[in-house]
């Protein structure tokens, strides 16, 4: 198991660059987590676990208003990790995190981690390139918000989903659910896929598959740059 744990943190941007020695001592504390679709990993406000590593599935990672509105904060699939900040911070879990797809992670948990972190300052050298990557795709996520309109954002999200063998793009949740991670409306993001679909940009298979004929007129409108439809 071990072994298994030590391949999914090798495959994952936060130890990426952390030397293989040390990596192989995270993974010998490490265990593997399986969760079912719709099941809550942890709510706001809970103990951090620890650093969660997706191996297969999503996690949604999302924020709840005082009167129950839910904003997606992050689609989380394999190859990425939740709970970091708070296990390398050692403080409360900032959000709720749900699996929308049987899901297996491998979680690095916070106790003997800190003390990783806290005896071993090359191990600290080597996540920081790690977690620049992490931050950088926060900053691009803010940069959607702020600069991209609708097309635009839905534009970008779609050539950077990951893709089915046939080439195909499924949607990693509901698509209310990828509307709120979008900072959109669910009319909104419905509106704006037919706006795609009619321009015959994208195709729809089936209420999850998408296909993307046009790839290069979608990057010119993820860029702001293609004419509007």
């Amino acid at each position: 198991m071990q072994q298994k744990i030590g391949s999914i943190l090798s495959q994952c941007d936060l130890f990426a660059h952390v030397g293989i020695a040390r990596r192989e001592r995270l993974a010998q504390f490490s265990t593997l987590c399986r969760f079912s679709k719709g099941q809550r990993i942890f709510r706001q406000g809970d103990a951090c676990p620890g650093i969660y590593v997706v191996d297969r599935g999503i996690v949604r990672v999302f924020k709840t208003g005082n009167r129950g509105k839910e904003h997606v904060l992050h689609m989380i699939g394999p190859g990425h990790t939740f709970a970091e900040v708070a296990a390398i911070g050692n403080f409360e879990c900032p959000a709720h995190a749900e699996s929308v797809a049987d899901t297996v992670c491998a979680l690095v948990p916070l106790d003997p981690f800190q003390h990783e972190m806290q005896h071993d300052h090359q191990l600290c050298l080597e996540m920081m390139t790690g977690l620049s990557l992490w931050v950088r795709r926060l900053i691009s996520l803010m940069e959607d918000i702020v600069l991209r309109d609708a097309l635009g954002r839905t534009a970008r999200f779609l050539l950077e989903s990951d893709t089915d063998p046939d080439g195909t793009v499924r949607l990693p949740s509901l698509k209310r659910h990828v509307a709120s991670h979008l900072n959109l409306t669910s009319e909104t993001f419905s509106r704006t896929l037919g706006r795609l679909i009619e321009a015959g940009l994208i195709v729809e298979l089936d209420d999850q598959r998408l296909a993307l004929p046009q790839r290069e007129k979608l990057q010119a409108i993820s860029e702001g740059v293609f004419p509007a439809l």
